[in-house]
């Protein structure tokens, strides 16, 4: 048999350990990793800076992957541009205590929470969930959004005045 020498030895662990720290926090399947405070929301080209809101939508036929600062920023955006695949996107949102990714068709979604977009939704998993408060899930979440963005379009279209 043939002797590893210490110095091969130590040089196989030292590429193992760059290699293994060089690769991606465990992203679910399609992620990108956030780089936070250069990032831009696709739809609003905000900045996402927000650690505890950021909503990732996955095209599931790509797998390509789209980054927003507020869940109302990710719904709105599939609206205005009249994107097809919104009941299949794999949808990711940060909770809200942990700022760990979970699935946002799963997450337990509280409504009176300041934003970056004002949509007051924030997302959390079952183990921490916000007690005494109401509780959405992701299809209610969603419909909020749209009645706000409604009320909003309707008291702009309202407050407008013809010189």
């Amino acid at each position: 048999m043939k002797n590893i020498s210490l110095k091969t030895l130590i040089f196989s662990f030292f590429i193992f350990f760059i290699f293994i720290g060089c690769q991606e926090d465990s992203l679910p399947n399609g992620m990108k990793k956030v780089h936070w405070d250069r990032d831009i929301c696709e739809r609003c080209k905000m900045i996402i800076s927000e650690r505890k809101f950021t909503v990732q939508m996955i095209n599931p036929k790509t797998n390509e992957a789209f980054m927003f600062d507020d869940l109302g920023c990710a719904v709105l955006w599939f609206i205005e541009d009249e994107i097809a695949w919104f009941n299949e996107a794999n949808v990711y949102i940060t909770d809200a205590v942990s700022g760990k990714w979970i699935d946002a068709k799963e997450a337990i979604y509280v409504s009176d929470t300041l934003t970056p977009m004002g949509y007051g939704l924030s997302a959390y998993s079952k183990q921490t969930i916000v007690e005494n408060s109401t509780h959405l899930n992701y299809e209610q979440a969603v419909e909020k959004i749209k009645q706000i963005d409604h009320a909003q379009k309707s008291k702009r279209q309202g407050s407008y005045t013809h010189p």
